[in-house]
């Protein structure tokens, strides 16, 4: 397996693994290779520091590379196009972003998320965002008394 560090068009970067340098040639050649973040398939080698590894321990990013991860702005996400095959990349980078905005405008009630959501249904507690984890016993019971909710897949924040 070979580790490459890429770059897309909208100055996004990320780690690809292949299985060698022909297969990752061969996938940027029909187009199959795309930004994890905006989708595009207009993506390249970005520069990297060599790595050593040794016997049993996988790639890392020097720390002067992350810290210039880090420290890049980035450019807005270019817009899916529509007629454009749907690339999972792309259905994951925007999990990711649905997963940031209730975690910033949403209250987490963990395991207490299925009560707080009933006393909000009864006007018991004021009414908020919430998000948590449920039994399939307290969904049941959420279905029945009416209470509005939507499970959303709770994808990791990185996908490394």
């Amino acid at each position: 397996m070979i580790c490459y560090r890429l770059r897309c068009a909208n100055h996004h970067e990320f780690e690809g693994w292949y299985k060698d340098s022909a297969t990752f040639a061969m996938l940027g050649q029909k187009g199959l290779l795309s930004c994890p973040e905006c989708g595009t398939a207009d993506v390249e080698q970005a520069p990297m520091a060599p790595a050593i590894v040794r016997r049993g321990r996988g790639c890392s990013v020097p720390e002067e590379q992350s810290a210039v991860d880090e420290a890049r702005t980035e450019a807005p996400p270019a817009p899916v196009q529509p007629t454009q095959p749907v690339r999972p990349d792309a259905v994951l980078s925007a999990l990711r972003d649905v997963r940031r905005m209730i975690e910033d405008k949403c209250e987490n009630m963990g395991k207490n998320f299925a009560d707080e959501a009933l006393r909000i249904h009864h006007g018991e507690a004021p009414e908020r965002g919430i998000y948590g984890e449920m039994s399939e016993t307290q969904r049941e019971m959420l279905e029945d008394e009416g209470v509005e909710f939507h499970n959303i897949p709770w994808v990791r924040d990185t996908d490394s």
